[in-house]
Order: structure tokens, then C-alpha cells, then sequence
């Protein structure tokens, strides 16, 4: 397996030929192998030098035992894997040492040199799936991020525009003149108050209808006529009542549009 930098192992035990046994079962791995003689060597060694993937660690030192040792470590470097060496035969204390160090692997003395080899071997594999499961949930959690951020953008301008829309209509409303506003499909998509009012025959409302429901045949037809950026003017009587009539084309958005104006004939 390819390791990004120096993969860099930390031997630690206070018999120095157990550290020469070590350092000579990794003779032909492309792995840099530092050693220390006590605990407190050790986390130097580790401050000063890190980051380290693996820690193999003596069960029995003096002054702070392994794994008083190892627990150090995962509270300073919790993504470096922690192997115990140990002839302590008490399973019990054994089992305690591994939850207490959050030890990946027990390993007793003497121990078989293809076996450690092949215990670090996968230990740099864990070190490496999970720094890349890091790297993968720091991806995830920008996206998420950016996505929030997107997602406030967007409905901010939602609101904005929904509220632009309600004013809008609030002020179409508020005309003494009815307005329609037809799209290049031909449904009425805007309109005021009023024109609701007048063109009120029309079967499940006026608002979102088709032109050709909604209007007299003689507001379709001149619609049909006109041509872009052309203005026609009309008269039109409707229950009793005379309008000035103006249909205008109009572009929003790149797309073609009808505006209509009624304005009411006071006599």
C-alpha cells in the first residue's frame, strides 16, 4: 500500500534488545523506525517528530506503563494506531489495558515476526482508511456547507421576490383601471383586481386561463394581429360601460408578452 510522506513507526519498550529485535524485523520495509526507552521518551519523541501511524508500545515500563502510555497518545494523537507488546499473561488486565488505550492490537511476547509485520502492515491500512474517511467527511461537510449557503441564497431571493410579486400585485390592485398580462403561451398570468371583475365568465378563474376563454373574440383577434413592439388602440362596450382599450407587446425575460389596459370612459 502507498503511503502519502515518511511512514513513520514509534517503538517504545526499556529493554534495548527488544528495540534492536524491532528495528530488524522492518530492515526491508520502506518504514522509518524510531525508538525510545521509556514513556516519557516516547511522547517527545512523538511531539517532536509526528505524525506517527503507528505506536508500538511495552505493556510493563517503569514510571507510566504502556498503557497509561498509549491512552496519551490517543488523547494527543488519536489517529495514530496503537499496538501493545506484552508476557503479562493476566487476560483480564490484558483486556482492561486494550479499553483503557484504545489498543488496536494485542500482541504477546515473544511474538512471531511475520505476524507483527503483517499486524502493522494493517494497521497502516486502518490509518490510511481513516484519514481518508476524514478527508471524505471534511469534503462532505463543505459541500453541506455550500449547499446551506446556496439554499439560504436562493430562498432569500425567493422571498424577495415573492414579496416583490405581492407588492406588485398590491399596487395593480390599487388602479383605477384594469390590467391583464398574457405570456407567449397565451395564459393570463398577471392581472388586477378590476380585470378579474370584468372578465369574470370565464370557467375556474381568471387568473392562469388561456387567452381565448378569458377574453372577447375581438381582444383575440387584434392579440393576433399584433406584431413586436406594436401598441393598438380600441373602444370596447361592456355592460353598459365604455373602455379605452390599449393591447401592447411587450419582452420580459427574452420571452414575448400582452399587456393590456382598460381604462373606464367617464362621461
Amino acid at each position: 500500500m502507498e503511503f502519502l510522506g515518511k511512514t513513520l513507526i514509534l517503538c517504545v519498550d526499556d529493554e534495548k534488545n527488544v528495540l534492536r529485535s524491532l528495528e530488524r524485523i522492518f530492515l526491508d520495509d520502506d518504514y522509518e523506525i524510531l525508538t525510545a526507552t521509556s514513556a516519557e521518551e516516547g511522547l517527545r519523541i512523538l511531539e517532536n517528530n509526528g505524525p506517527f501511524q503507528v505506536v508500538i508500545s511495552d505493556y510493563r515500563m517503569p514510571a507510566m506503563d504502556g498503557v497509561e502510555f498509549l491512552k496519551e497518545v490517543y488523547r494527543r494523537w488519536p489517529d495514530t494506531v496503537r499496538i501493545v507488546l506484552s508476557g503479562y499473561a493476566d487476560t483480564a488486565a490484558i483486556v482492561s489495558a486494550i479499553n483503557e488505550g484504545r489498543i488496536y492490537k494485542f500482541i504477546p511476547k515473544p511474538w512471531n515476526d511475520n505476524e507483527l509485520r503483517v499486524t502493522v502492515a494493517n494497521a497502516l491500512e486502518r490509518y490510511a482508511l481513516q484519514k481518508r474517511n476524514r478527508e471524505l467527511m471534511a469534503e462532505l461537510s463543505r459541500a453541506n456547507d455550500e449547499l446551506e449557503q446556496k439554499v439560504r441564497q436562493r430562498t432569500s431571493e425567493l422571498e424577495l421576490r415573492n414579496h416583490a410579486l405581492t407588492f406588485s400585485q398590491c399596487v395593480l390592485d390599487a388602479l383605477p383601471v384594469a390590467v391583464v398580462g398574457i405570456d407567449i403561451n397565451g395564459m393570463i398570468v398577471q392581472g388586477s383586481r378590476r380585470a378579474a371583475e370584468i372578465f369574470n365568465s370565464v370557467e375556474g378563474g381568471f387568473f392562469g386561463s388561456d387567452r381565448r376563454a378569458a377574453l372577447p373574440d375581438e381582444f383575440n383577434r387584434i392579440i393576433d394581429m399584433l406584431e413586436e413592439e406594436q401598441m393598438v388602440r380600441f373602444d370596447w362596450t361592456d355592460g353598459g360601460k365604455d373602455y379605452d382599450v390599449r393591447c401592447t407587446t411587450f419582452r420580459c425575460f427574452d420571452q414575448p408578452g400582452v399587456a393590456i389596459v382598460l381604462i373606464e370612459k367617464i362621461s
